[in-house]
């Protein structure tokens, strides 16, 4: 794809569907705090982002089942029947994927979410044509559900997916988009195009938190770091919709946290929000747990200096914070 095909498709003035990770924070004894993670999903869904769950890069296969459906139950319990999206994950690769994914879809539907097929060794090691007739399988017994591929890299368990086999996915009517994670933007614009040809109303979320300005490009987005503000991204993507050109000094403030966040290793990127989160108020302990990477101490004099700089952007946008 070359410069020009490029910036033929950028998309002006269009309404932007972002969904947001929720960190899920613990507390000084490694417990799980529940309060913060709970006011956490309700600022993510006030702000106009949907909060999504048992996700977190790093951490969702930390946690066992039974924590997963506690944070589930709450989240059901404080969304009341606001949209939420949940992974589905499973517990033992090597078992069969195919009714342990059913057994974890059902969960999130159960309690009123939008199940993302989390990944896996397991689903990594099947071939694209048992990859697409699982999808096939959990489509029959729901009405939604989205698709998660990513570059091992960004996600060891992850896999990208043939062209062929996306557009065949797409032909899935109940697989209503997918959770794109190659941090290739050569890859994603193929994946616009495919979806522009394909089947328009099916959803491409950009979950490249380095490339913050795939948004411009029709993409909408899944992200990580979007748990750090999710009202700047609210704001960013006000900002587009209505032609200001603030969109770009405040899209480019949220791309150094990204970039910041999501430098190597990725797996330390949770406690780079994790120093975010308590510098604006939002957590009480950014210390890892469970064997998390961290990041040094001295990052958080730079987020500090973007935190103060969003505060400055979110008052000159008349957001309520």
């Amino acid at each position: 794809m070359t410069t020009p095909e490029v910036v033929v498709k950028i998309r002006t003035r269009r309404t932007i569907e972002g969904i947001s990770s929720v960190l899920l924070p613990f507390k000084a004894d490694g417990a799980i705090d529940f309060d913060s993670f709970a006011e956490n999903v309700l600022r993510t869904s006030d702000a106009g982002l949907t909060p999504a769950i048992n996700i977190e890069y790093g951490l969702a296969e930390r946690l066992t089942s039974t924590e997963r459906s506690e944070v589930l139950d709450l989240v059901r319990d404080v969304m009341v029947a606001r949209p939420f999206v949940a992974g589905a994950n499973i517990d033992d690769p090597d078992g069969n994927i195919r009714y342990q994914y059913r057994d974890a879809v059902a969960e999130v539907v159960h309690n009123g979410g939008l199940p993302l097929i989390m990944p896996s060794a397991g689903l990594a090691g099947l071939d694209d044509a048992d990859w697409l007739a699982l999808f096939g399988s959990l489509a029959e017994d729901v009405t939604a559900l989205l698709a998660f591929e990513a570059d091992p890299n960004v996600v060891p368990s992850g896999r990208v997916r043939s062209e062929a086999t996306i557009r065949e996915l797409m032909n899935i009517p109940e697989v209503l988009g997918i959770r794109h994670s190659s941090f290739s933007r050569r890859l994603e614009w193929e994946r616009l195009s495919l979806r522009d040809e394909v089947r328009p109303d099916f959803k491409i979320y950009s979950g490249n938190d380095i490339a913050l300005d795939m948004v411009m490009y029709g993409s909408d987005y899944f992200l990580s770091v979007s748990a750090c503000a999710p009202e700047a991204f609210a704001l960013r993507d006000l900002l587009w919709k209505t032609g200001d050109p603030r969109f770009y000094e405040l899209n480019d403030l949220l791309q150094s946290l990204g970039m910041l966040a999501f430098r190597p290793p990725i797996g330390a990127a949770r406690h780079s929000a994790m120093q975010m989160l308590k510098i604006r108020g939002r957590i009480e302990c950014d210390v890892p747990a469970r064997g998390e990477p961290s990041r040094p101490d001295s990052d958080v004099e730079i987020l500090t200096k973007i935190s103060e700089r969003l505060d400055e952007l979110l008052h000159a946008g008349h957001v309520h914070r």
